[in-house]
């Protein structure tokens, strides 16, 4: 009866742990049933395939709870009668219907598609591994069986399939540090994604291991030999590098498969932490090291729990080969991550500990909390779960890992919330950067901060790399610029709903909004508005919403009865006019125009024109704070016109220079103001007036009103100011 699961059955004795195998067998004989008569693609009855995700588990040493969850992960979906998870939970406990709930709900993801369906299956499982991690090492296992019997699918399966498993479920094995997971998965993904790349590479393996038959033979046997004379306790083990791990290597660093240094590797495997930096001095004497190929992650693990050393040193006849050094129990980290701290009920490991290692799924669902754009949720997690990271220290020494590619400002807020929300600029190694400088492995990086610093700025979201960092700046935006978000965001869907054409009341308008918002689970429209300001929702992801609710609303014969009452004149529908000064009103003709000093627009601008009392026409900025308080009072809504630039002043210009007013928050030297001048001088920018605030013994603000021909114009001129060494923060305008 129990003969398909006998060696399932030997493999959890042979652990000596005390695993419930009635339990087990119950949950087999449970299974079997509901997949009677089903068979998978290779012919093979079904039930082999819940079976063979069990051995996987059982050899991370899971819980019995976690071996019944694996032949129990199908049921629910493949069973012919109804089945509910009250059926599992009265047979097996709540433990193991959670566990095959958050197994039933992570269905088939696609990687390359951006619908919200497919989005929110990732969200799912997130969600399912921080009520329990158990779920995602049964999925992976899950995978890791599907992958070995792939084979039996179509082409097109098999493709979809590997692209999903390299690009979702490999890096999460490394993310939890399951190496010998990750490297099947990867391994087996090449095989249906580049099958010539893979089969190049293993014939190239075969070929160097043929000409070197006997080196990690010989290197293994005087390593042994060294060692013992020394009375070290070790284990010795001999390998070579992956397909995929030499293929990613080839391809991403653009090197020769001759060019791989760490082909070969030996791993010494020792009883304490001190006996890994003796065998190392050992290695050194015995060997030439290869300068810069020393890691020391012991001291300094990674993210994800793994610790060695490692060195590369050249054998005999110049061959270059690895020696990566660790304990048993860092050996058993390093294999099965996160896994190999879960132990059955032995209260070795605490939950708390374990939820610590674990703190980066809670802030990505954190994250997906303040954003509603499954865009962006895709792309924090493919940054901080996918992705290379970079190690950097604090001033004290502490190691805080971060994607590659990260700045100073998501190291700020790494290390907290309130060390973000009050940066000023950053030094890297004692030297001053901008705020944007991009991390690399090694630095050592201070931030400094100001108890009167204003907060973030907006650009800092298209800065960050993190999706931790973005997060912190959404959240204080949210929290503390409300008022300021609802108009940035209601400017955002103004510009969006004149792009159709029509004209629309404010009545209209509210009614337009206040029903996408509920649409989308938002319950009044100024909280629409205030999440497209803080930066939680694109508005771009709502134009088909709102051109549904548009085209509801504002019927085409009434748009065209519509009367607006500007000072008791009234104007038809309005009609393109050109004005001096690159600007195109809409409106009638007659009005002079005037730049408002409040804050000096360039072309390029977004901005938008008021009709003054005796002087024509103001053309302000957007986000001019004048227009931003002078449109929410009803008395002025008829006042305002919509503006835009012709194209060419916003490309060329006309040789004309337009008022520019530039902030510099910089640190307080001699050379300041002359490299300032002397930078603005060789770009040939005119300036019409400088002051100067000193805001501590450290830090001083530059006032510069300049001449800049458009926004384009402005943007070389402020990054040649960021290149100043000094200054680590610029704005545009002042009060």
């Amino acid at each position: 009866m129990y003969s398909e699961i006998s060696r399932l059955i030997e493999m959890l004795k042979s652990t000596g742990k005390p695993y419930n195998i009635e339990k087990i067998k119950s949950a087999y004989l449970y299974a079997k049933k509901v997949h009677d008569g089903q068979f998978r693609n290779s012919g093979e009855a079904y039930i082999s395939h819940p079976i063979a995700v069990a051995e996987i588990v059982a050899g991370l040493e899971l819980d019995t709870d976690s071996i019944c969850a694996a032949l129990l992960h199908d049921t629910i979906e493949d069973a012919r009668d109804k089945l509910d998870l009250s059926d599992i939970k009265k047979h097996f406990g709540e433990a193991v219907a959670l566990l095959v709930d958050g197994l039933t709900k992570i269905v088939q993801m696609q990687i390359e598609d951006k619908e919200e369906a497919h989005i929110e299956n990732l969200r799912k499982m997130l969600l399912a591994m921080s009520k329990d991690i158990r779920v995602i090492f049964i999925k992976l296992c899950d995978r890791l069986h599907n992958m070995r019997t792939l084979a039996a699918k179509a082409e097109e399966k098999r493709r979809a399939i590997a692209l999903e498993t390299m690009y979702v479920y490999a890096p999460l094995a490394h993310r939890l540090g399951m190496q010998r997971i990750k490297q099947e998965l990867e391994n087996h993904s090449l095989i249906y994604l580049d099958p010539i790349g893979y089969e190049e590479v293993r014939r190239d393996i075969e070929r160097k291991y043929g000409q070197n038959l006997n080196f990690i033979e010989n290197v293994r046997a005087s390593v042994e030999a060294k060692l013992s004379e020394n009375n070290i306790n070790f284990t010795l083990e001999g390998r070579i590098k992956t397909v995929y791990s030499i293929y990613r290597k080839m391809y991403n660093q653009n090197k020769s498969f001759d060019e791989i240094y760490d082909f070969y590797a030996l791993r010494i495997i020792v009883k304490t932490e001190l006996e890994c930096y003796t065998v190392l001095g050992i290695i050194h004497e015995m060997f030439n090291s290869v300068p810069g190929r020393f890691k020391d992650y012991i001291s300094t693990p990674k993210p994800n729990l793994y610790q060695s050393l490692h060195t590369t040193v050249i054998g005999r006849g110049g061959i270059p080969f690895e020696v990566q050094i660790r304990t048993r129990e860092m050996h058993n980290v390093a294999e099965y991550g996160i896994a190999a701290h879960w132990k059955y009920k032995s209260g070795e490991r605490s939950k708390e500990e374990i939820d610590d290692k674990l703190s980066w799924i809670a802030k990505l669902i954190e994250a997906d909390d303040n954003t509603r754009d499954p865009d962006e949720f895709m792309h924090s997690l493919k940054i901080d779960i996918f992705h290379d990271e970079t190690f950097v220290f604090t001033p004290k020494g502490d190691v805080i890992a971060l994607p590659l590619g990260s700045t100073t400002i998501d190291f700020a807020y790494a290390i907290h919330s309130a060390i973000g929300n009050k940066m000023i600029g950053a030094k890297i190694n004692g030297m001053i950067v901008p705020i944007d400088k991009i991390l690399q492995t090694g630095d050592i990086v201070e931030i400094l901060t100001s108890p009167s610093a204003k907060g973030p700025s907006r650009d800092w979201l298209k800065i960050v790399k993190t999706g931790e960092a973005r997060n912190k700046i959404r959240q204080w935006f949210k929290k503390e610029k409300r008022s300021e978000n609802i108009v940035v965001g209601r400017n955002e869907i103004d510009r969006e709903l004149r792009r159709f054409g029509r004209s629309y009341t404010e009545q209209q308008k509210h009614e337009i909004v206040t029903n996408v918002a509920k649409r989308l689970g938002i319950q009044e429209a100024d909280d629409l508005y205030n999440t497209i300001g803080y930066g939680g929702l694109a508005v771009t992801k709502i134009i088909g919403k709102l051109r549904d609710e548009f085209d509801r609303v504002v019927k085409p014969e009434e748009s065209e009865q519509l009367i607006t009452d500007i000072n008791q004149v009234k104007i038809t529908k309005p009609k393109l006019q050109r004005f001096t000064g690159g600007v195109v009103v809409e409106g009638e003709s007659g009005y002079m125009i005037k730049f408002a000093k409040c804050c000096n627009p360039l072309p390029g601008d977004d901005i938008v024109g008021f009709i003054t009392r005796g002087y024509g026409v103001s053309i302000h900025k957007q986000d001019c704070p004048n227009f931003i308080n002078r449109r929410s009072n009803p008395q002025n809504v008829e006042r305002w016109l919509e503006a835009h630039w012709e194209n060419e002043f916003v490309d060329q210009g006309d040789g004309s220079l337009y008022e520019a007013r530039v902030q510099i928050h910089a640190e307080n030297n001699i050379r300041l103001i002359a490299d300032i001048t002397t930078a603005l001088a060789e770009m040939r920018v005119s300036i019409l007036q400088i002051s100067s605030q000193k805001r501590s013994e450290y830090s001083i603000i530059i006032n510069l009103t300049i001449g800049c021909k458009n926004v384009s114009h402005y943007r070389s001129i402020v990054s040649k100011l960021k290149s100043i060494p000094s200054v680590y923060h610029i704005e545009r305008g002042f009060s």
